[in-house]
């Protein structure tokens, strides 16, 4: 898997470092992404990697 958020799709940004005599260098900005054990309806489990600000969400909507 990707460095990607399972649930909400959110990946790598890119973007640029500015100083102060405007050089600009690539930069990425990787999601906090954490694995999570997710038990399904089946009763098997599986190990995801979920987006730390989707886990709020989920602990909030839970």
């Amino acid at each position: 898997m990707a460095r990607k958020c399972f649930f909400t799709g959110k990946g790598p940004m890119v973007g640029n470092n500015v100083s102060h005599a405007n050089n600009k260098n690539k930069k990425r900005s990787l999601p906090n992404l954490r694995s999570v054990r997710v038990r399904l309806e089946d009763g098997t489990t599986m190990k995801i990697k979920v987006a730390a600000s989707t886990l709020r969400t989920m602990k909030k909507r839970s």
